[in-house]
């Protein structure tokens, strides 16, 4: 019998957005726990890319769980989602940070910032069509795009 407790199920929306590649950009979150309370994240950023976007809500979204979960994450960057279940970012690190064609991998500095969320969560990565109607990815995006206008936009690494 164990002692630990189970761990929640968190459901995880993200979006990024950017204007020009790169260009200002944002991300936009949406935490959502079984009992249904929300909480949104958004955050913007001078001179960035989308993927960059794309990853960084991941990234704020699981960076924000105070315990380990069980976590959905429903994202609508192929980039993203496919690193994780496709498994390029297992064979990325066994291939020192480069893609099958030998060429560099981008965004390093962020995949290594995921890396130790995914081992301390239970993490399923769905990908979501954007700009389809999809309710809470329509909210990360307006969200997102909101972040990358303000008037508080803070340096990215790109």
């Amino acid at each position: 019998m164990s002692n630990e407790s189970p761990r929640p199920n968190i459901t995880i929306f993200t979006d990024g957005a950017c204007s020009g590649n790169p260009g200002p950009g944002g991300y936009g979150v949406i935490l959502r726990d079984e009992q249904g309370n929300e909480r949104e994240l958004s955050e913007g950023f001078r001179k960035t890319t989308n993927n960059r976007m794309e990853l960084r809500g991941v990234i704020e979204g699981l960076e924000a769980l105070k315990m380990q979960c069980n976590v959905t994450i429903y994202c609508d960057s192929q980039y993203v989602v496919k690193a994780i279940e496709e498994k390029w970012l297992t064979n990325w690190i066994k291939r020192g940070w480069k893609k099958a064609d030998k060429s560099p991998v981008m965004n390093v500095d962020l995949w290594k910032r995921l890396l130790p969320m995914l081992e301390k969560n239970k993490v399923k990565f769905i990908w979501t069509k954007g700009h389809a109607g999809h309710p809470e990815n329509e909210r990360c995006d307006v969200l997102a795009v909101a972040a990358s206008r303000g008037s508080d936009l803070k340096e990215d690494n790109v």
